[in-house]
């Protein structure tokens, strides 16, 4: 297996970090990982890769060793669009290909729509566009977002040792240990707890991750901007999704977002969200077959 570089990327007001595969000379591809994901989410596809493009697996601010952002700054989709355009300046990507799962996917295509002179070929894994919004919980989810938080945070959750922690991560994804145990590492960093009146001194492990990305976001893009936006993809795309369907990527829905886009093909693919953990070589094969 293939070790990645580990890179550093300053923007103006934080440092993002990401993982590298494949010899600098050959064309970028820059890849976004999901929601409490990292760069650890491409670990087995990225090396399977690496022959045809310099792969550069980003992780998004408040994820993996990238910076969290400022106290009472919250994360909202549009600024991550924002950071990773920002961090492909400060890599000096002029023209590139895009990856992305999941929130990654979503981030993904509204860059290739904000951008599109830049991408070479746009690639979306569970996502084309954000999590939309028909107006139903508008009010309620802008409410709770908005409410203070309270004055007696509980803690974070401190596992013995990584094993538990991938043993967490599996009972909520439903990713196999093996699968889940590179995020995992990647996201975790050992610390230690002092002893008080209640109990002893005790070390162990916590997510990177900032916990503020649990928070509902406070507003979410109406359905029919998102198909405005997709409307201005230029770059062949491809989209693959996962048999059978994950319950919140209903068909219809991603049918009509893909209909907005002019150069798509769609595939599937039997198997789980992270498709391209349970089948890294399937993917890479997806992935290099020919543009539209």
């Amino acid at each position: 297996m293939i070790a990645p570089t580990e890179l550093s990327i300053s923007l103006p007001s934080l440092t993002l970090r990401a993982q590298a595969w494949g010899d600098p000379a050959l064309p970028p591809l820059l890849a976004l990982h999901g929601w409490l994901d990292n760069a650890g989410s491409y670990a087995l596809l990225a090396p399977l890769l690496a022959e045809r493009w310099r792969v550069i697996a980003l992780e998004l601010p408040g994820h993996g060793h990238s910076d969290h952002l400022p106290a009472g700054v919250h994360y909202h989709f549009i600024d991550y669009v924002r950071a990773a355009l920002a961090a492909a300046d400060a890599l000096r990507l002029q023209r590139f290909a895009l990856l992305g799962h999941s929130l990654g996917a979503g981030i993904a295509a509204l860059l290739a729509a904000a951008a599109p002179a830049r991408i070479e070929s746009l690639h979306v894994i569970e996502g084309l566009g954000p999590i939309g919004d028909d107006g139903s919980h508008t009010l309620q989810r802008f409410r709770d977002a908005l409410m203070p938080q309270s004055s007696t945070k509980r803690p974070l959750r401190l596992f013995r040792d990584v094993e538990q922690a991938i043993s967490a991560r599996t009972i909520a994804s439903g990713l196999r240990p093996e699968l889940a145990r590179p995020i995992v590492e990647r996201g975790l960093f050992e610390t230690s707890l002092p002893a008080d009146d209640q109990s002893p001194a005790s070390s162990g492990w916590n997510w990177r991750s900032d916990p503020r990305l649990t928070r509902s976001t406070p507003l979410r893009i109406a359905e029919n901007q998102i198909h405005a936006l997709l409307r201005g993809i230029q770059a062949p795309t491809s989209l693959l999704l996962a048999q059978p369907t994950t319950p919140y990527l209903p068909s219809h829905p991603m049918q009509l977002r893909a209909a907005c886009v002019a150069h798509i093909k769609v595939s599937h693919m039997q198997g789980c969200h992270h498709l391209h953990l349970e089948h890294p070589q399937a993917v890479a094969d997806w992935l290099c077959q020919p543009s539209l």
